[in-house]
């Protein structure tokens, strides 16, 4: 469990990079469905990275 907001920021950032090498290799293979997927995964995880308030504030 992460112990503060940069490190769960830190996290959420490490998902949408290995989505992001997934979706290259979806591309190549031309995986439609994967690379919805994958777009569906991202918006998820940037809804939490962008969340307006903050989780934490100063």
């Amino acid at each position: 469990m992460p112990i503060n907001e940069k490190e769960y920021n830190g996290n959420l950032f490490d998902q949408l990079t290995l989505l992001e090498r997934l979706e290259i290799e979806a591309q190549k293979d031309n995986a439609e469905n994967v690379l919805r997927q994958i777009e569906f995964e991202k918006k998820a995880i940037n809804r939490k990275l962008y969340q307006k308030p903050p989780l934490t504030e100063n």
